[in-house]
């Protein structure tokens, strides 16, 4: 029997190496282990030693794999299938497709504990949280941050980026066309990851009270210059009081073309102050509005991300004076900024 080996393709070899390394069940990787030694021609008796296993179980799955392939290592664990296997194939559905509420508990997601209080409730099924946990991490679950996505999406969402396409693509020189969005800094610091030795847990101080300033902002479609303006509220004023920057700004430019979302405050439907302001410089300053739940189709989004990374997470300033002059620092720092994100990316292309 020691002289037989398994022969690979290269599939297969692939396949099986992705099973050791990632596997959740601890049986399928060290089947996945065997096959793979028997393929680079190892004795049997040096697998039992390395594995601490039986060449009877060194022979049983080799002779599945030979008939299987690689599915047949999978799913089988060893000795008799626990009979709760399909109480975990339970919650990992619910925690898929349901959520607390849907069992009338007054929670938003799903912890190991209320898993097991709802089990009992529903199936009167007893098992631990740490128990829940386990048959979690064994079904390929993971505890992690979720991914925000934006929520539905505007019905004239073509036609309105084709309109913003062509303004940008036969944008006359005299002309000057920005994006422009507001950003919130806190003097309580957002949090986020930072290196720490293991098993510490590093400590950001909060100020206890916190402290708001605004930063309106909009980046030049031209040449990624940023203009900022700063305010206590984000309001119909501080948006004014912006687009009346940008008219000093690009004086040189017959007109202004602002790309902007649908906030109520931007529009002058939603604002006097915005009705006042078009009335009276509406030939040089025009508005042009985003669809609706699309913060993606706007670059200086991208900017202020980098802003929280790299300066508003985790920082140490003790007064908001002191986090605005840092903010006023990087974006003087770091100067013009590139327009990112595929469509815009496009053009440029098109345009050089």
């Amino acid at each position: 029997m020691e002289g037989c080996s398994i022969v690979l393709r290269p599939g297969q070899r692939k396949r099986l190496l992705a099973v050791y390394r990632k596997e959740p069940d601890p049986h399928a990787r060290l089947r996945a282990h065997v096959v793979l030694l028997l393929a680079d021609g190892r004795a049997w008796s040096l697998i039992a030693a390395m594995l601490f296993c039986s060449t009877a179980t060194i022979a049983r799955w080799k002779g599945r794999f030979e008939q299987g392939g690689v599915e047949a290592l999978l799913g089988e664990g060893r000795g008799r299938r626990s009979v709760l296997g399909g109480w975990a194939v339970l919650l990992v559905t619910w925690v898929k497709t349901l959520s607390p509420r849907d069992f009338g508990y007054c929670r938003s997601r799903w912890c190991c504990l209320t898993l097991a209080v709802v089990l009992w409730d529903v199936h009167r099924v007893k098992v631990g949280q740490e128990a829940v946990r386990r048959w979690l991490h064994r079904q390929g679950m993971v505890w992690r941050r979720p991914r925000p996505v934006p929520g539905p999406k505007d019905p004239r969402r073509p036609q309105k980026l084709r309109k913003i396409r062509e303004l940008l693509r036969e944008l006359p020189e005299d002309e000057a066309a920005v994006f422009t969005d507001e950003v919130d800094l806190n003097l309580n610091p957002d949090i986020g990851c930072a290196w720490m030795p293991v098993g510490e847990q590093a400590q950001v101080v909060t100020p206890g009270t916190n402290e708001k300033r605004y930063l309106c902002g909009s980046m030049s479609w031209r040449t990624g210059e940023l203009v900022e303006t700063l305010g206590p509220r984000r309001s119909a004023e501080l948006f004014v009081a912006h687009l009346d920057e940008l008219r000093r700004r690009f004086r040189h430019y017959r007109v202004i073309h602002v790309v902007c979302d649908n906030a109520r405050f931007h529009t002058a439907a939603g604002s006097k102050a915005v009705r006042a302001f078009l009335a009276e410089h509406g030939d040089r300053v025009r508005l042009h509005y985003l669809p609706t739940y699309s913060p993606q189709d706007n670059p200086i989004e991208r900017v202020w991300w980098h802003l929280h990374e790299e300066i508003t997470r985790n920082h140490r300033c003790t007064s908001i004076e002191e986090l605005v002059k840092l903010v006023a620092a990087w974006l003087e720092e770091r100067g013009a900024f590139k327009i990112q994100g595929r469509m815009y990316e496009r053009l440029r292309r098109k345009a050089a």
